[in-house]
């Protein structure tokens, strides 16, 4: 079976309306993108950048083999996150001590690609740094960006993104009619409306898509006609404005403006109170953070509605986005309001509530859900840190240490290291926060394949919680201190810490996360000691416990326990069934580096079932999920005698050179193509 690199893989956002763009620009860019390596698209804001540039990536997709790959940037406050943002893009979730940038331009080093970076403006200094280095690393990547100026580097091709055409059947007037169909579903303009709305709403408006999109959003409550009417007299008005502003921009501030007075008082305090968001957001996070005064809870509720018919906020599922344009907007008036620091410190609190959840959740049958909320939240998460470091450094570390171990858990080690380096380094006295966050500092270095600095930290939590007579942290010391001694190949001292915290049987495992965690070192020592019977009683057990209850993170490590203890004991069909069901626990919650520990133990019960040929697919599938964490293998001692036993197996069923050539063709698989061809039962 052969590899998937002629289709790659994309992550290109949905358009939910038409965007007519003109046919020469568009057909430039494609040009370009053959041409040159950096294209930029430039524009005010509100002019259609990142549309025309979808487009643009959609009509070039077939031509890079490794696909394309879209960041949005537009949430990120500062260049803090702007390298996590790119490597979510791309697929990378690096568990090595490299800087972020050096790991990423490895990753992309050998990739024919194509990345976008979308709303580049506030990032340029920190992007063009970027892209420097990566264009220079990654010969085979191209990369088109969107910004309202360009990034000024060498060999950079860019051009501007006009508004639409506003001259007969024009461009303009099309997305008029498109979002007022939108806006009153049914609408049919008569020939009047059809008049108005080209001679005056698209020449008034200049054809800028998002104050077109804005005065269709009217039509609800208002007919064609006054609003032409509506925009004759304020741009009349306007006309005696002598504020040093390019056209273009004056037009889409009259345009917001219009539609910010057209709101109601409480649709006006909940825009600028909603600016305090960085990223997407839910119901409830608005209303935690922005009701107050005359916003009541149903207050927001209402207003939440009333702005996203008017189209100042767009819905994304469950959740709400307000474009950047529309958010500085928010923001201006949030100041006005004299309400910056006060809604940025309730923000802050918000997440703090947030993480205290989530740690709660997480031992529950709400563990997957808390997982994605965490990663939707993502952006406002460390917006919420960044407040707390300057303003209340302890409840830094102990929103941190709250959500450091869902990161460490999906990928975001670099993120979850430096936030909890900082939220320490903020705050010396000893508090229940500073114990946790020494743990969960403990646990991302662990995964990053620091042993000294994670032995260290362990050695410094178990103190504290010895000290302030901390049970659960107590705990949490003994899991760290246990892994690491397994990772560092010392099972015996693991088995040790394990029940030395754990206290004399008989225990409840489920007492506690810290608990539960404990007894996985346990499995896992025991397992590593060859007490494989002891080890399988004590997996089953837990695994039993696991699915009563809806937990997915430890039921997956038993399974692969189990695994493990089955090929161990002759009994490759039974590991080969425990594998899968850590594939499909591991996929649930985003993990990249369970799967790659899942893969390498499936392939090793293929091999030992026979099958050469289906052994060398999975383990280049397993490949291909490493390279995605920075790391060739890794696990704990007994995993890597397992791999070179399956490879000699599969070496020998097949050959040598069938091996290599099966193998290689795997690891260039697509990994979401070939996890879910694993986990429908195709090898």
């Amino acid at each position: 079976m052969g590899g998937n690199r002629g289709r790659g893989a994309t992550n290109i956002p949905a358009v939910t309306t038409t965007f007519p763009a003109p046919p020469p620009q568009m057909r430039g860019i494609d040009d370009k993108l053959t041409e040159h390596r950096l294209i930029t698209l430039t524009g005010p804001g509100g002019v259609g950048k990142t549309r025309v540039a979808i487009r643009a990536a959609r009509a070039a997709e077939r031509r890079f083999p490794d696909g394309v790959r879209w960041a949005d940037l537009w949430p990120l406050h500062g260049e803090g996150l702007l390298m996590a943002a790119v490597s979510d893009a791309v697929g990378l979730a690096d568990h090595t001590a490299r800087t972020p940038a050096a790991a990423l331009c490895a990753w992309l080093a050998d990739k024919r690609l194509l990345l976008v970076l979308d709303s580049c403006e506030h990032l340029v200094d920190a992007c063009r740094d970027l892209l420097g280095d990566l264009l220079t690393a990654a010969p085979g990547v191209t990369v088109l960006v969107t910004s309202r100026q360009p990034l000024g580097l060498a060999g950079e091709w860019t051009t501007e993104i006009g508004p639409l055409p506003c001259t007969g059947d024009n461009d303009a007037l099309a997305l008029f009619i498109e979002r007022a169909g939108t806006a009153v579903p049914g609408l049919r303009l008569t020939d009047p409306q059809h008049a108005a709305a080209a001679d005056i709403i698209c020449r008034r408006l200049e054809g800028i898509p998002l104050a077109l999109e804005l005065a269709c959003a009217q039509l609800a409550s208002t007919s064609v006609e006054r609003i032409a009417e509506r925009l004759t007299t304020r741009f009349d008005t306007l006309d005696g404005d002598r504020m040093p502003r390019p056209p273009r921009h004056r037009t889409l501030r009259c345009a917001i403006g219009w539609s910010h007075e057209l709101c109601t008082p409480l649709e006006r305090l909940l825009w600028a109170r909603l600016s305090v968001f960085r990223g997407t957001f839910d119901e409830d996070s608005a209303g935690a953070v922005c009701a107050g005064g005359p916003l009541t809870g149903q207050g927001v509720r209402t207003a939440l509605a009333g702005l996203a018919a008017k189209s100042v906020l767009s819905r994304e599922g469950s959740r709400f986005r307000m474009l950047d344009t529309l958010r500085e907007y928010g923001r201006i008036w949030l100041a006005e309001l004299d309400e910056v620091a006060d809604l940025s410190d309730r923000h802050a609190a918000h997440f703090v509530a947030f993480g205290r959840r989530a740690e709660l959740g997480w031992l529950g049958p709400e563990q997957v859900g808390w997982y994605r909320r965490v990663a939707d939240a993502h952006v406002d998460l460390c917006t919420a840190l960044d407040r707390l470091l300057v303003t209340d450094p302890e409840r830094a570390q102990e929103l941190s240490a709250a959500i450091g171990f869902f990161w460490s858990c999906c990928g975001h080690l670099h993120e979850a290291r430096d936030y909890l380096a900082r939220a320490l380094a903020a705050h010396h006295g000893p508090s229940r926060a500073r114990t946790r966050a020494l743990w969960a500092l403990g646990v991302a270095v662990l995964l990053q394949g620091d042993l000294a600095l994670a032995d260290a930290l362990g050695l410094e939590c178990s103190q504290a919680a010895r000290a302030s007579d901390d049970a659960e942290a107590v705990l949490a010391a003994g899991y760290l201190i246990g892994l690491t001694h397994l990772i560092a190949g010392r099972p015996m001292s693991a088995l040790t810490v394990a029940d030395q915290v754990l206290g004399p049987p008989p225990d409840v495992p489920f007492d506690s996360p810290g608990r539960l965690r404990c007894h996985l070192v346990r499995i896992f020592a025991l397992t590593g000691l060859g007490k494989l019977t002891e080890a399988r009683a004590e997996a089953t057990e837990l695994r039993r416990g696991c699915v009563r209850r809806g937990e997915h993170w430890t039921r997956s490590y038993t399974d692969y326990q189990l695994s493990l203890i089955s090929l161990f004991q002759g009994r490759p069909e039974e590991s080969a069934d425990h594998a899968r069901a850590m594939l499909e626990a591991k996929q649930s919650i985003g993990d990249n580096f369970g799967i790659a520990l899942g893969l390498d133990v499936l392939a090793a019960a293929v091999a030992a079932r026979g099958d050469g040929a289906a052994a060398a697919r999975v383990y280049g599938n397993g490949q291909a999920i490493w390279r995605t964490v920075g790391h060739p293998q890794r696990g704990t001692p007994e995993l890597r005698a397992v791999r070179e036993e399956c490879e000699r197996r599969a070496r020998a069923a097949i050959g040598d050179e069938a091996y290599t050539d099966t193998f290689h063709r795997a690891s260039e698989e697509r990994p979401e193509i070939s996890l879910a061809r694993i986990l429908a039962g195709d090898l």
